[in-house]
């Protein structure tokens, strides 16, 4: 701009792209090493510092965004980070469209949603991005209900859709999906049915794992929403209904919003032999001393040799996790795993049910049982302290001392 062949003659040099404030921020931090950002300015302050090449004022912006980071904005800056292939312009806005990516108070920062019409990537930020996608895991069903959600673009909501570690159900998953395709469509100004809102959402539609649901959600949701196709639907209900399974069209991988060891605890210190069912469940009552994410049972199988078992369902007032499976046997004392369709959150101090109904043959269960299980992490020390008491009611004889269920699989 000053020197060189192609220095400008003017006695006024405009910048029309940079912000008066973010200038003046970049000349105090140039000059004098002092860094002035703040909720209003931190976006175009980092704009002006990359076009400038200031790394060090770069550094800072994003560490501020870092600690500002929340469920209701990780949307709003995942689609400003260069982390996926971008096909849209250049990524040099005007000041206009810089203006709408921020808000004038810090209470909602950077809640103000892209238009459509603007949505360039400003910042090459992947370990930004990694930030907001890691937020959006463990806070999924706060993100995809900030006002930011239905305002990201197909690219980013592809991206997050393919993801193992999103923390929600499929079905609100996909009722959050729905709610995105008649966002697009507006923006596209195109009539909000059922086939549009199939036609914007491409490929993002296959990434919805339907096959998660249980066949009451799918029926009263996805199933009468009109977006999928008739053979669609039909090949979804045989799936859940008919032994084997079809193979359907859609994803059946449980996502997990889980990471680092599976743990897990056994309540009871001797096996014995013959444990009938007549269809009544196995029941106990455990509370926990810290939150953790139930994924499974470990369970007893038949004394008699190789045969198979059934797990009709998991029986609570609320169901919180349940999966209608079978599991083969061996005939010996071991246990064998019966995972749910996705992690179950256990709060702390709070009473939970562990419950199995099965068919099969008598197998093997525990006895002396403990009524207090510590688990301590090998890597961290952390203990996990479970606690278990008598379930009233039915139980098919299973108590604290004796019985089914001896194994619970989670992560901390």
């Amino acid at each position: 701009m000053f020197n060189g062949g192609m220095a400008t003659t003017s006695t006024e040099i405009e910048l029309p792209d940079v912000e008066p404030a973010a200038f003046l921020a970049l000349l105090k931090f140039l000059y004098s090493d002092e860094v002035q950002i703040g909720p209003e300015t931190v976006m175009t302050t980092l704009y002006t510092a990359k076009k400038y090449a200031v790394p060090a004022l770069e550094a800072h912006c994003v560490e501020f965004l870092k600690k500002n980071l929340r469920a209701d904005n990780a949307f709003m800056l995942l689609t400003q980070a260069a982390l996926f292939p971008w096909k849209g312009r250049d990524d040099r806005c005007e000041v206009e469209e810089v203006r709408s990516l921020f808000p004038v108070t810090g209470e909602n920062l950077f809640l103000r949603p892209y238009s459509q019409d603007t949505r360039a990537r400003l910042f090459d930020e992947p370990q930004l991005a990694s930030l907001c996608l890691e937020n959006i895991d463990k806070n999924t069903s706060d993100a995809i209900n900030a006002e930011g959600f239905t305002d990201i673009d197909l690219d980013t909501l592809v991206a997050v859709l393919e993801r193992d570690t999103l923390g929600i159900r499929e079905v609100r998953l996909f009722n959050a999906v729905v709610r995105w395709s008649e966002a697009e469509c507006q923006r596209q100004q195109l009539q909000v049915i059922p086939e549009n809102k199939r036609k914007v959402l491409g490929k993002a539609l296959s990434l919805i794992r339907f096959p998660l649901m249980t066949i009451e959600e799918f029926a009263a949701g996805p199933a009468q929403s009109g977006i999928l196709t008739d053979r669609e639907v039909v090949s979804l209900f045989l799936h859940f209904t008919v032994n084997p399974k079809p193979r359907v069209e859609f994803i059946d991988r449980p996502r997990c919003c889980l990471r680092g060891k599976e743990c897990s605890i056994n309540r009871f210190q001797q096996v014995e032999s013959r444990w009938g069912y007549s269809g009544t469940s196995d029941r106990i009552r455990f509370s926990v001393n810290k939150r953790i994410f139930v994924v499974g049972f470990g369970l007893y199988g038949s004394i008699h040799g190789p045969t198979d078992y059934q797990i009709i369902h998991t029986d609570s007032n609320t169901v919180l996790g349940q999966n209608d499976t079978g599991f083969s046997c061996d005939g010996s004392s071991n246990t064998f795993r019966v995972m749910f369709k996705e992690p179950v959150e256990i709060l702390p101090n709070v009473n939970y049910t562990a419950c199995a109904t099965l068919k099969g043959p008598d197998s093997h269960y525990g006895t002396k049982g403990l009524r207090k299980v510590i688990h301590e992490s090998p890597t961290t020390g952390a203990k996990t302290c479970f606690t278990f008491c008598y379930a009233a009611g039915n139980n098919n004889g299973t108590s604290v001392e004796d019985g089914q269920i001896p194994e619970i699989i989670f992560y901390t």
